[in-house]
């Protein structure tokens, strides 16, 4: 049985509590942070070929195009909220779906996105991402060896790609087109691809040449 003397805890150096409050606050802090939104960073690229450049002013009236292979089964499905995710994003910018009692749609919208699912990150070995990880030791006489250092769980990366196109509804030639590209960690697929939708339209619809980093906060 183990004695009264060596169950009592030992004394604890001096500013230990102080310490470890100040480090639970800093914790709690960070991680309430974190919590509160997450960043989805894109890499956009954006093209208007306008004619003339007023051509886009709000109000606009469009209807969405599909692919043959959007129209069938679970990817009619997908296509679908991805539409929904466009409108809205289209909406605040003037532009309209066309309904029956508005005026004729001047331009057709045609929007895509892919997601490639990867094991693990790019940069990782697939030893890093499903194998035991090791640590080094050394005996008393300084010789080194290697010990499991536990298993490491996969984390799957995802590859994203969104492309969004305008079409002129009398004559099918593309007037806009602009893409985003985002890799990461984060799965919560129809809030990835509201950011994405966001980051492709920003500046819509004269945006600046060339490729640009947008990152936007998404709640959690």
């Amino acid at each position: 049985m183990m004695s009264p003397s060596s169950s009592a805890p030992r004394p604890r150096p001096r500013g230990w509590t102080r310490l470890a409050a100040v480090a639970g606050l800093v914790l709690t802090l960070g991680l309430g942070g974190c919590a509160s939104v997450y960043l989805v960073d894109s890499e956009v690229r954006s093209f208007a070929r306008w004619s003339p450049p007023p051509a886009a002013a709000a109000p606009q009236w469009y209807l969405f195009d599909r692919l043959p292979s959007q129209n069938e089964g679970p990817a009619a499905r997908a296509q679908t909220e991805l539409e929904q995710l466009a409108l809205q994003q289209l909406a605040p910018l003037g532009w309209r779906v066309a309904g029956t009692d508005d005026p004729a749609p001047t331009w057709r919208v045609q929007v895509q996105a892919s997601t490639l699912r990867l094991p693990h990150a790019p940069w990782e070995s697939p030893a890093d991402a499903f194998g035991p990880g090791y640590r080094m030791g050394r005996l008393p006489s300084g010789q080194a060896f290697w010990m499991p250092g536990g298993m490491r769980i996969a984390t799957p990366y995802y590859e994203r790609r969104l492309s969004l196109l305008v079409r002129d509804a009398r004559t099918g030639q593309v007037v806009y087109e602009t893409q985003a590209a985002h890799d990461g960690r984060w799965n919560d697929s129809p809030e990835i691809w509201r950011a994405m939708l966001s980051a492709a339209l920003r500046d819509f619809p004269q945006p600046p040449a060339g490729q640009r980093h947008i990152a936007i906060e998404v709640p959690r």
